[in-house]
This record gives structure tokens, C-alpha cells and sequence, in this order.
């Protein structure tokens, strides 16, 4: 039988098959082209049990390989900084290692979780050390409280003026860890599909919507505004802007995963909020469901249910086969009644709301969606936000896309006629109509996309004014102006020893002709979430040849950033020495080429290996072994005490006495580490 027909049979490379058969008592020949048949036989039958031992072998090399890695990270004091909470993904990257093989270690500790699930500090910081890491814990961002106090005060200031109040619908806010099916059930409570929209199932922007449904006292239709919020953990501010214009909280959690890091990062800020609570135990229908577990989890970040003394409402329902959503509406209601008294508006007052989504339409300019607090904003009126007059509202439709007059408490409408894209969580409030003054378009513009004179490679220098520092330059445009935030506070916390991110550019709306110019200026790249390049720009980028990254999925987005910071980074060169040839003959001589013998006095020379050609102690020259004989074989290698004939490459002049000293150089990608 061929020896290729037999490994195709074992599913094996036949150098592979060759090599391993001797070690198990079969007599075959590395050079071998054919096998008896009767052995081949032999070595089929024998083949699951050669199998499973190889297997054993090679996760026996496998331990032993990482055990030595744990224990060299240990000896050179390699560290890392942990936040609170952080993906599998996240912090299999800090650690330079394989996700497979967090995920693996993961598993030996009895947690299951994939790679853009979290894990919270001390989980990560025992795996980290258990791998050989000390770990420090990283101190979190701080966030602008003076900007987000006035933001706040700005709102209570325009409400207070309310004096005629009446009842208005409740707004929900739906909030919750990353795939536990936020968006599904808005999806089935709308009836529309949103989550097929949604890049790689996790919702990138946030969005307000309308539902109506019947009392089930009054058998009265009511309205009910629902609010959706990211669950991938860049959107951590756009989830706290949406607790503080809600009226109720739906915290989803699902029935077979539990309370998850950012349930209880959610659960702090409803609480923070002050703002009733409903939480909807979703995927019920699904295998490994466990309702009371998540009751218990619940109940120990002081969420009782009502049906064990607390005042919490629990229902329990199935988003994707639509299962009690109706007793999760009569829920909402109910809670919505018992608040009446806080769910109150004044529609007679210049109108007053906060922006809940921001962005550029290629077609339309500026666009936002507002959720109307107290007021009226009708068709026309002046769009003042922090005491400027952004231009007016020339149309407003709801989130169907059915053309709005008018818009009351607690109706969300996107507003086309803004003359910039105003910033998410800004408050729009027209009764300070006579006393705001026009925008000035042109610098708002400016501060947004955070244009500049000049564009120049900014590299920090050192003591000699040498560049120590490396930037990866980028111009970011995104469709929202919630993306372009997370974006961009994700890339700020980017910091590696030897390179960095530095933005250059950003704004909102499709590529144009200037963050072309900007990239050309700066050497930089263009990235674009959800937005494309405009035809002039395309035609430059393709003209000069410029580079343009386009993504859907945050992810991806800082997955490629991260790939190329790595690329910046510098080789590194390690040498190998293998062994000295003594030249007794020369044989041949060519031009850059001559054919000498020798005797190999220390180590090993191998073939390609490179020379250096030593004569009474000093260096001659440099050059190649192209190719080792011994007799009329040629070999990959040959060791201490054997004479062979070797073919040198190089300039150099070889006499008889000069010393070839052999060695290889070996170019190895620096990986990225985390910069304390």
C-alpha cells in the first residue's frame, strides 16, 4: 500500500505518519513511498490506541509548556491592572494569551462564559494569578459630574415651571446584561422586529418607542413610551442617561445565566436613579432555566419579590415565544398608577425634553430623537439647548416614521431641522427662547469633529529627543452620536508601553473630503461606524490610495485598533549561535560563492544558516551556508567532530585555517502589553 494512501485512511500528513510509526514497534523507513500490506493492516488496527496516546502526549507537552510559561511569568514579575468588571475577550488580551485558553481555565474553575460575557475583579484577578500574573486593580474613569449636575438641574429647573400638570404616559426604561433579550422583548411587546437590525444581536444605539395597551380595569387604551439601552459595556453613560429620564425600570434577567456583572452594575444605577423597578425574568422556555436562583441572586442585591415580602413585582416571561407579555404590560400599569402622583406633566408650557439619540443624516443634516418631558414641541418652534438656538423644527415624525404635528409629555420625536447635531443627555428647553442666542455653527462644528490647523504625527520624545512613542493616528465618523462616544472612551483607555491612539479627527455623518486631508496630513487611518465614504471622498482615498476601515460591531472596531498598534510595534532580533567549522580545503571558487571542507569543531552547522568568516580571531567577512554535504549526502545539519563540505555564499575570501562561525537570527513580533 502507498504511504499516502494509508494516512489518507488515518487522516494524517504521511511525513507525520512516517515519523510517528517507528516509535510504535512498526519498521518504516522516513523515506519510505510503500508499506506491506500485512503491516499496513497492523497499523490500522492499531491506529485508535497509537491515537489516544498521542492525544495524552501532546496535552501532557501542552501542561507542561504553559506550567513552564506560569512559572517564567512568575520569575520576571509580569503584572496587570483589572477595572471591576471586564470581557473574557478584554482580559485575555491583557494578559497576551489565547481566549481559547481563558476560556479553558475558566471552564477547570467551574464558570462558564464565552468571550464578550464579564467577569468581575476577583474572578479575573485569581485566573490572572493562578497564570502567573500579579494583578493590580485599575482605577476607574472618572466621570464629568459638573457636566452631568447641570445637565440634571437644567431639567429640574424647566419642570418646575409646570403648574396645570396632568397625567401622562409612564416611560420604561429597559435595561440590562448584554443578551439577556432587552431588545427581543421590546421586539415582541412592538411587534416589529428591531433585533434584526441590530449589529451582531447587541443594540448599538439607544432608541424611544411607543406601545398602547388596555387597562384591564378600565378597559381604556394607554399609551406606554419604552426606552432601549445598549447592553455592551462602552455604553455605560448612555445606560445612566436612561434611568434619569424614565418613570419605570425593566431589569431583564435571564432565567438560565443569573445575575451578571452588569446586572448588578444596572441594579446601582436604577437605584441611583430612585426609580421603581419591574424586574421581567426572560427565556423561561429554555433549557437550564431557573427562575428561583435568579429570585435568590436578586434577593442578595436587596431586589426582594413581592411574593417573598418584598416590593419588588417579578414576571416571568419568554420574549421569543411572546409568553406573559401581556401580565408584564398589566404590571406597568399598575406600578404606573401607584406613581401617579410623580407621572405627572403640564403639556401648556414651552416644551422641555432631553435628547435621547443624536445623529447625521446624509440626506436630512442633523437629526434627533427627543423625549418630550413637559410641553408641547410643535411643528416650527425655535430648538433651543443650552441657552442657543439650534435651529427649528422643520419636520418630526414618530419612531414608526409617521409625520408628527406635535409632540406631548412623555412622546418621543425625531427632529429634523437642527442645524448641528446636539450632544446625548442635552435638554432642550424652549422657554428660554427670548433670551438664547444664535449657534455659532461653524465652531460647534469645530469642537465636534475636533478639527485642527495641523495635522502632524505627534510622537512623544525622550530625554535625547529620540521618539519614543509611536501613534496610531485615526479620523472616526460614526451615524450616532452615542457610538462616536463609546468609541471613543473605549480607545482612550487603549494605553500600550511604546505605542497609543491618537484621534486626529471625528465627527458624525458619512466620510468627507477633509478627514481624507486630515489622514493624507497626519498619516493616519479612516474609520467609519456605520457610515460610508461620500463619492468625492471615495475617489480621493482611491486616487491616494488611502486606506478606509468600515465597521458595524464596536468589537471589531477595537479588535482591528489593537491589531494595528501591534504592527507598530519593533522586531526583535535574537541570535542563535550553532556551532564553528575549521576550513581544511578549498575546492571551488566562484563569484560570491566558494565550496570549502572542513572539520566542525563546536555545536552544529546547519544548512542556511548564517556565517561569520573568522581569521586569526578577527572578522573577515559575512555570508550564508547554502548547502552541508558529508560524502555525497546532503545534510540539514552536522554535528561536533564530523568533516563535511559546505557551500558559502558571500563576498569574503575564504583561506584554509579560517574559522565559520554558523548562527541564525530570528525576527519576533513584540506582543502588546499593557502599560501600568
Amino acid at each position: 500500500m502507498n504511504v499516502t494512501e494509508l494516512a489518507r485512511r488515518l487522516r494524517i500528513h504521511p511525513k507525520e505518519l512516517l515519523r510517528i510509526l517507528p516509535e510504535y514497534g512498526f519498521d518504516v523507513g522516513m523515506k519510505a513511498v510503500k508499506i506491506d500490506n500485512k503491516v499496513a493492516q497492523q497499523i490500522m488496527r492499531s491506529w485508535n490506541k497509537i491515537k489516544r496516546d498521542i492525544e495524552r502526549k501532546r496535552r501532557l507537552e501542552i501542561e507542561e509548556k504553559k506550567n513552564k510559561e506560569k512559572a517564567l511569568r512568575k520569575e520576571s514579575g509580569l503584572s496587570t491592572s483589572l477595572p471591576d468588571f471586564i470581557s473574557v475577550r478584554h482580559f485575555a488580551e491583557r494578559l497576551s494569551l489565547p481566549v481559547s485558553q481563558v476560556i479553558a481555565e475558566l471552564m477547570k474553575n467551574g464558570i462558564l462564559a464565552n468571550q464578550n460575557q464579564d467577569i468581575d475583579f476577583d474572578t479575573a484577578c485569581v485566573l490572572a494569578e493562578d497564570l502567573g500574573f500579579s494583578v493590580n486593580k485599575e482605577e476607574s474613569a472618572p466621570v464629568d459630574l459638573e457636566a452631568e449636575l447641570k445637565k440634571s438641574e437644567a431639567l429640574e429647573m424647566a419642570l418646575k415651571k409646570s403648574k396645570h400638570t396632568q397625567t401622562r404616559p409612564p416611560v420604561v426604561v429597559v435595561m440590562g446584561h448584554v443578551d439577556h433579550g432587552k431588545t427581543s422583548l421590546l421586539d415582541a411587546i412592538r411587534q416589529t422586529d428591531i433585533l434584526a437590525t441590530e449589529s451582531g444581536g447587541i443594540t448599538q444605539h439607544i432608541g424611544a418607542y411607543q406601545t398602547m395597551w388596555k387597562d384591564a380595569k378600565t378597559k381604556d387604551e394607554r399609551a406606554l413610551t419604552f426606552i432601549d439601552t445598549p447592553g455592551h459595556e462602552a455604553f455605560t453613560v448612555m445606560r445612566s442617561r436612561g434611568a434619569k429620564v424614565a418613570d419605570i425600570a425593566i431589569l431583564v434577567v435571564a432565567a438560565d445565566d443569573g445575575v451578571k456583572p452588569q446586572t448588578k452594575e444596572v441594579i446601582q444605577i436604577i437605584k441611583a436613579a430612585n426609580v421603581p423597578i419591574v424586574v421581567a425574568i426572560n427565556k423561561i422556555d429554555k433549557e437550564g432555566a431557573d427562575v428561583k436562583r435568579v429570585m435568590t441572586e436578586l434577593s442578595s442585591h436587596d431586589i426582594i419579590p413581592e411574593e417573598w415580602g418584598g416590593t419588588v413585582p417579578m414576571v416571568q416571561i419568554s420574549a421569543k415565544e411572546r409568553l406573559h407579555i401581556d401580565k408584564l404590560l398589566d404590571v406597568l400599569l399598575l406600578v404606573a398608577d401607584i406613581q401617579e402622583e410623580d407621572i405627572q406633566a403640564d403639556p401648556s408650557i414651552p416644551a422641555v425634553g432631553t435628547i435621547i439619540e443624536s445623529h447625521v443624516d446624509k440626506n436630512t443634516g442633523p437629526v434627533a430623537t427627543i423625549l418630550i418631558q413637559a410641553g408641547t414641541l410643535r411643528k416650527n418652534d425655535k430648538l433651543v439647548v443650552h441657552n442657543e438656538i439650534y435651529g427649528k423644527a422643520r419636520a418630526m415624525k414618530d419612531y414608526k416614521g409617521n409625520t408628527l404635528l406635535e409632540a406631548g409629555p412623555s412622546v418621543p420625536a425625531q427632529i429634523i431641522g437642527f442645524k448641528v447635531a446636539p450632544e446625548v443627555g442635552d435638554v432642550l428647553d424652549l422657554s428660554q427662547e427670548k433670551s438664547a442666542k444664535k449657534i455659532d455653527v461653524k465652531q460647534k462644528k469645530t469642537q465636534q469633529t475636533g478639527a485642527q490647523k495641523q495635522y502632524k504625527v505627534d510622537m512623544e520624545k525622550d530625554e535625547e529627543g529620540e521618539s519614543k512613542r509611536k501613534h496610531l493616528n485615526l479620523v472616526i465618523r460614526a451615524d450616532v452620536l452615542g457610538s462616536l462616544e463609546a468609541i471613543i472612551g473605549s480607545l482612550e483607555k487603549i494605553s500600550y508601553e511604546g505605542v497609543g491612539v491618537k484621534i486626529i479627527g471625528k465627527g458624525l455623518g458619512n466620510i468627507t473630503e477633509d478627514d481624507v486631508q486630515k489622514v493624507e496630513a497626519g498619516n493616519g487611518r479612516i474609520i467609519g461606524f456605520n457610515v460610508k465614504p461620500s463619492l468625492s471622498a471615495d475617489e480621493i482615498m482611491r486616487e491616494k490610495n488611502i486606506n478606509f476601515q468600515k465597521f458595524s460591531i464596536i468589537y471589531d472596531l477595537l479588535d482591528w485598533v489593537k491589531a494595528e498598534l501591534e504592527k507598530l510595534l519593533e522586531f526583535e532580533l535574537i541570535t542563535t549561535e550553532k556551532g564553528k567549522l575549521e576550513v581544511k580545503a578549498i575546492f571551488r571558487t566562484v563569484k560570491n560563492s566558494m565550496i570549502v571542507g572542513g572539520l566542525v569543531k563546536d555545536g552544529k552547522i546547519v544548512k542556511d544558516g548564517l556565517v561569520r568568516v573568522k581569521r586569526a580571531g578577527d572578522l573577515e567577512g559575512l555570508g550564508k551556508m547554502s548547502k552541508c554535504q558529508v560524502g555525497q549526502q546532503d545534510e540539514k545539519s552536522v554535528p561536533s567532530g564530523t568533516e563535511c563540505g559546505v557551500t558559502f555564499e558571500g563576498k569574503t575570501k575564504i583561506e584554509i585555517g579560517d574559522i565559520l562561525e554558523v548562527y541564525t537570527e530570528e525576527k519576533v513580533v513584540k506582543k502588546l502589553t499593557v502599560q501600568e
